[in-house]
């Protein structure tokens, strides 16, 4: 009798997706059409599109609360992080502040990209384990073109790739499941002597070329119009989810004013829409946004923060608020969970 089982490979399960393009070319409208989309706006770029989201994160500390946070308690069956440069750019801030750092850059050895790569890859361990969950994970990014070197002295050529920094951008290609690439195609006609470029589709690429890095696992075509309808069939299958059919809100150039189209958008989404957390009013302005936002998410009031700062031996006690220097505000930020850990530990019990 044989020992091991043959299985078959075959699973359905959510996916790990990245998809990056153009400025305004519709990346956000497209991540709206996965299922039961949550989105975390790193930008500020989901105003115009009918979802629902978490509060801006505007530290990259609370980024990685926010994850922990949909760890606890799921919701939703798709999580999009919108976009993955502006996350990129919180854990910059995040090391510089945590290092006295004045840049990420070469330094030593490139320790600080290594360091960079290494809070990236942990997002990315924590957005593994949400999709471990029954999740779907969705990462929208800008692109930009490089130059690439061709060898053998033939010259160069423009590729478009992700706009984060190469060790990163090389992590959540290897991550993902399936990268989508959106651009305008153009077309050029001859008249005689000259050319004209006209046209202007946009399409999205799902294998790799020179000039651009895709990939996909599903059997898609190379080259398909950008339109959700166009992977729906075969995404279904594979994690094995119905898709949000509602039409998202496109903005375009046309009769009706930005106020006339915001208008809508308020009508349409105010039936679903999350409301932000109430803002508090008990904490002053010389708490830094990045430590306060924590405080409020995490219900930590002036009087705890202070606490932590005496505890900690930081300061003596007594110290007034205004006293704390901003290199403290931006170590506890650093160390947040250290914070919670001594509130709950050493101070409330």
């Amino acid at each position: 009798m044989s020992k091991y089982q043959v299985e078959g490979t075959f699973k359905r399960e959510p996916m790990k997706v990245v998809i990056y393009g153009t400025e305004g070319i519709g990346k956000t409208n497209f991540a709206s059409k996965f299922p039961d989309p949550i989105f975390i706006d790193t930008e500020g770029s989901t105003g115009f599109i009918n979802a629902q989201k978490m509060p801006n994160p505007t530290s990259w500390t609370m980024l990685l609360d926010e994850l922990e946070d949909i760890k606890n308690e799921p919701r939703g069956k798709t999580l999009v992080i919108d976009t993955l440069d502006w996350a990129e750019s919180l854990a910059k801030q995040y090391l510089m502040q945590k290092n006295n750092w004045n840049a990420i850059d070469a330094s030593n050895f490139g320790v600080r990209y290594v360091a960079l790569s290494d809070e990236i890859g942990k997002l990315l361990n924590k957005l593994t384990e949400i999709r471990d969950m029954g999740i779907n994970v969705v990462l929208v990014a800008h692109a930009e073109a490089k130059k690439h070197e061709l060898p053998d002295e033939m010259g160069q050529y423009d590729k478009y790739v992700l706009k984060v920094e190469r060790r990163d951008a090389s992590l959540a290609k290897e991550w993902a499941d399936m990268v989508l690439f959106f651009n305008y195609k153009t077309t050029i006609i001859t008249d005689g002597k000259s050319k004209k470029a006209t046209g202007g589709q946009r399409v999205m690429y799902t294998t790799h070329r020179p000039a651009w890095d895709a990939k996909n696992r599903l059997g898609l075509a190379d080259e398909l119009p950008l339109d959700f309808e166009s992977i729906r069939e075969a995404f279904e299958k594979k994690t094995g989810m119905v898709t949000n059919k509602d039409e998202a809100i496109n903005i375009e150039l046309g009769p009706e004013t930005i106020a006339d189209v915001a208008e809508q958008v308020e009508e349409k989404t105010q039936p679903t829409q999350t409301p932000e957390p109430a803002a508090q009013t008990d904490l002053p302005s010389v708490i830094p946004t990045y430590l306060s936002d924590l405080m409020r998410v995490n219900q930590v009031s002036v009087d705890d923060i202070m606490q932590v700062i005496w505890v900690g031996g930081f300061m003596p006690q007594g110290t007034p608020l205004e006293n704390v220097p901003a290199e403290l505000w931006g170590h506890l930020a650093s160390n947040w969970d250290k914070v919670l850990n001594m509130l709950e530990t050493q101070i409330r019990n």
